[in-house]
């Protein structure tokens, strides 16, 4: 059970890679103050992107050990569901502070579209948090339906995932891409999960290994 519930996650848990779009632009460069919303933002991704990819490394560590007891494992999700809603709040959170990018059309409504959407996968995983806080350990049998009702609903959540992954590729485009580009902090978050630049927005569709 913990392997499906494992796989289940993978679909959404890796969208914070989308919000640090490190491709290089064209020659000309983009507005001065849209660089600076672009640091905004940026500056919160990498230690978020270390919480999330942690988060699933400890769900793939156990996803194989069928013999790890009941108190173990739920220990083990609900502190890895917990960081999964606390990554993509501060993320969220990170969006509303930077408001609506500088100079870009419609920019507005593309920033409140990626910031409600990744608030929203904060409180489902806060809520899948509380779900698997709340499973009886004491009896095998029960903790097992348990999780097999929270893969269900993580899968749900997956999909919620994917419609977030495209809210931040829709505004992670043109000028906001190359001004991103020129941020540190994104081209360390693009290192640190492992994916060549310009090529983070395509790994958030949900290629993530959990074992």
């Amino acid at each position: 059970m913990n392997k499906k519930l494992a796989a289940a996650l993978s679909g959404g848990a890796v969208l914070v890679v989308a919000a640090t779009g490190c491709s290089s632009g064209g020659d000309k460069g983009p507005d001065p103050k849209l660089v600076s919303w672009a640091k905004t933002v940026c500056d919160a991704v990498p230690a978020q992107s270390t919480k999330i990819k942690s988060a699933n490394a400890s769900i793939a560590a156990i996803a194989t050990d069928s013999n790890l007891p009941p108190k173990s494992a739920q220990q083990t999700y609900v502190e890895a569901f917990q960081d999964l809603a606390d990554g993509y709040k501060t993320l969220a959170n990170a969006l509303d502070t930077a408001g609506a990018p500088p100079g870009v059309d419609g920019g507005a409504k593309l920033q409140q579209d990626a910031s409600k959407n990744l608030a929203g996968l904060s409180t489902s995983y806060a809520e899948l948090k509380k779900k698997v806080d709340g499973l009886d350990t004491k009896d095998q049998g029960k903790f097992a339906k348990g999780l097999k009702e929270v893969a269900i609903q993580t899968k749900e959540v997956g999909k919620q995932g994917d419609n977030g992954t495209q809210a931040l590729k829709r505004l992670e485009q043109g000028d906001v891409k190359e001004a991103m580009a020129e941020q540190p902090s994104c081209k360390v978050a693009a290192s640190a999960a492992g994916q060549p630049t310009g090529q983070l927005t395509g790994q958030a569709t949900g290629q993530a290994t959990t074992g």
